[in-house]
């Protein structure tokens, strides 16, 4: 990977973070949308779009409203794209999605900081708050979006600093990386497979719907 995709990717992966509370909220912290665009950036979109996928399952375990707890899958996916970009073949998906979920759990934290901050911060100006003063308001909103645009930088190298560590002083063979990825597959489709069937509930024509659909999706990747 190059100093300037490197660079690249901790400006996509901040954007990713920002989006998945503070920013615009336009999708771009989907790990299937954010591993894409990561790969592009490395120059390798096929284990992007791999990557996200496997990513995107795990995130449907979550719903990412209110103030609920939930792990940074966005973030997650761009460093899991940048580490398995660090040693191609090597490091394997299977690793790379397991920095990922590291990131994503350290992202969920992340969070739950900065939300404190800006309660601390809110706490402080109550008194101005209260009578109305706009632009104290304005500033609470400013440093809480400068917070968590500091929050996505910080994750995302903190991640891709992870997943270096790992490529240079942890030893994987082929087996073990071949290991590692078989059991991030069973994991992802485990948990999306429950997931969606939580989400259409225990019975009904939408669960006939649902194993139509996987029958379909089973059906056309072994024709390929």
């Amino acid at each position: 990977m190059t100093d300037a995709a490197l660079v690249w990717l901790i400006v996509w992966g901040t954007v990713v973070g920002v989006d998945l509370i503070a920013g615009p909220q336009i999708m771009t912290s989907r790990p299937l949308v954010a591993a894409v665009v990561a790969g592009m950036i490395v120059g390798d979109v096929t284990t992007g779009a791999a990557i996200g996928l496997v990513l995107e399952l795990f995130a449907w375990d979550v719903m990412p409203f209110g103030a609920a707890r939930y792990p940074d899958y966005g973030v997650g996916a761009v460093v899991a794209t940048g580490t398995a970009a660090f040693a191609p073949g090597v490091l394997g998906i299977g690793v790379a999605v397991g920095v990922g979920l590291a990131t994503a759990q350290l992202g969920e934290w992340s969070v739950q900081g900065v939300r404190k901050l800006n309660t601390i911060d809110f706490e402080r100006n109550i008194e101005e708050l209260e009578n109305g003063d706009y632009v104290v308001a304005r500033k609470l909103h400013v440093r809480g979006f400068v917070r968590e645009i500091f929050r996505g930088a910080a994750l995302v190298g903190v991640g891709l600093l992870l997943g270096r560590v790992i490529r240079d002083y942890v030893p994987f063979g082929v087996q073990s990386a071949v290991a590692a990825t078989m059991i991030a597959a069973g994991l992802a489709i485990g948990t999306g497979f429950t997931s969606g069937l939580r989400a259409i509930g225990a019975s009904g024509p939408k669960q006939l719907w649902y194993v139509a659909g996987l029958g379909l999706g089973v059906a056309w990747v072994l024709l390929q």
